[in-house]
């Protein structure tokens, strides 16, 4: 390996100097710490005090807020909240809104007998996923518009180890808890430690939301629209409010991208399948195969873990040094490929040295793959429009792989584990091809670009 690429790549490391990159650990484990108080640590508790499994099933329905977020993210780019903006700023008044909710919400969980108070619990699980999922639009927006380009990846695998570790407090951490001590006092300690984000606010300092000249005559545009409508007072401006928050980061993206919109979209849409599908059927393929449940644990799971966020600190390291566009398709075409380590171990049976093998691979593949695509999804963004296009963009990332997978245990069941995990690697071709096409039309590592006629003209919307 040539000596300069080594150079290269070590200096990738000095992002994770940056305070930035530093406090978005802080703000990553933030946001990972309630997502299974409200999901599997939340039935997992309900079960252990004998709630009923259908009240359980419906009661899973409050994790569904992280899905439909992008319907309230135009809110969260465009209401500002009485007195605490003026002083924490956009971003990070709505960031600290949403902790405060989470961690009063998880209190009042903690403070709660499900098996006396149903439907007081199931409302705080509500505002907890609530504020969750409001928390996600604001620390993505603050992650984006708090960086450069070539520190993204750096903020992203930042913000991936502490949603990670977050993870693993609020499943493994709050059953320790809840064995030693009560339910109560689990859910009560992660309120308190909501505190870690809330802190990092507080000691951050507010992004610079830049706004382009095409972004101010777009929306001038709408204004003289309306001017020029019988719309007129409140109704005017409730009009173009809804029409700057809705509509407006929608046509900003397919007017700065044109037709290689679509290319981008279908790109992201398919960029995760294949790692989709081997997530959801990975732990009864283990089984299957013969693993017992402790190798499981210490390889798959914890090693795993440790080997997934060392990928992804490599990743942003190398988006730091070779831009995003190189690791782009060099992850594209990864991703998929180290499934096929899997269907060798489907081949060799339970082998240790097997399962390690191929959980380095997919792991550390894995963890580059998502650094580097959310620092490509960062880029794709308007800082005018952040929290909006962002959540579009992470919503589309994993809705049609997270669909496609209920299909996945008919597809193993009906071609074996090999023939399955050769079909998964397939799913990556179209990812790689379009990678590839995006060079040619809408390279990752330069900005998009709009005609300033058309960005000034004066056209009616």
């Amino acid at each position: 390996m040539p000596q300069s690429f080594i150079l290269k790549f070590l200096q990738g490391f000095q992002v994770y100097r940056n305070p930035r990159v530093i406090g978005m650990l802080f703000l990553g484990f933030s946001a990972g710490l309630p997502l299974l108080l409200v999901g599997g640590t939340f039935t997992a508790w309900l079960r252990d005090l004998g709630v009923e499994l259908a009240t359980i099933g419906f009661l899973s329905w409050v994790g569904m807020a992280h899905s439909i977020k992008v319907l309230w993210a135009p809110i969260v780019d465009r209401t500002s909240i009485p007195l605490l903006t003026r002083w924490l700023g956009w971003r990070r008044s709505w960031m600290l809104v949403s902790q405060m909710s989470i961690a009063g919400a998880l209190l009042g969980m903690a403070l709660t007998d499900p098996t006396q108070q149903q439907w007081l619990v199931a409302l705080w699980a509500v505002v907890a996923a609530f504020g969750s999922a409001t928390q996600d639009i604001s620390v993505d927006a603050y992650r984006v518009e708090a960086a450069e380009p070539h520190e993204q990846g750096g903020m992203a695998a930042s913000y991936v180890t502490g949603y990670r570790v977050a993870m693993l407090m609020a499943s493994a951490g709050a059953l320790h808890i809840a064995a030693v001590g009560s339910w109560s006092l689990a859910y009560g300690t992660m309120a308190l430690l909501m505190g870690v984000g809330m802190v990092t606010t507080l000691i951050s300092s507010e992004p610079k939301n830049r706004q382009s000249a095409a972004v101010f005559a777009m929306e001038a545009r709408v204004i003289g629209y309306l001017d020029r409508t019988k719309h007129s007072g409140a109704r005017k401006n409730i009009t173009a409010w809804m029409i700057g928050a809705f509509v407006c980061p929608f046509a900003d993206f397919f007017q700065r991208y044109g037709k290689a919109a679509l290319v981008i979209l279908l790109f992201i849409a398919t960029f995760r399948i294949s790692d989709i599908f081997m997530g959801v059927m990975a732990n009864p393929f283990y089984l299957d195969l013969g693993f017992t449940k402790s190798q499981i644990a210490n390889i798959a799971a914890a090693f795993g873990l440790i080997m997934t966020l060392s990928g992804a600190a490599v990743g942003g390291a190398l988006v730091a040094r070779f831009g995003i566009a190189r690791m782009l398709l060099f992850t594209a075409f990864m991703a998929p490929a180290t499934n096929l380590t899997f269907a060798g171990l489907a081949i060799i049976g339970p082998q240790q040295p097997g399962l390690v093998a191929a959980i380095i691979a997919d792991n550390v593949t894995g963890g580059m793959a998502i650094s580097v695509f959310i620092a490509y999804l960062s880029s794709l963004t308007n800082t005018a429009y952040t929290a909006t296009q962002y959540a579009l963009f992470s919503s589309l990332m994993t809705l049609p792989g997270q669909f496609a997978a209920g299909f996945t245990g008919l597809l193993a069941e009906h071609v074996g584990w090999v023939g399955f995990f050769l079909i998964t690697a397939g799913t990556g071709a179209p990812a790689i091809i379009l990678a590839a096409l995006l060079f040619r039309i809408a390279h990752p590592d330069k900005p998009a670009r709009i005609d300033e006629d058309t960005a000034q003209g004066q056209t009616a919307p």
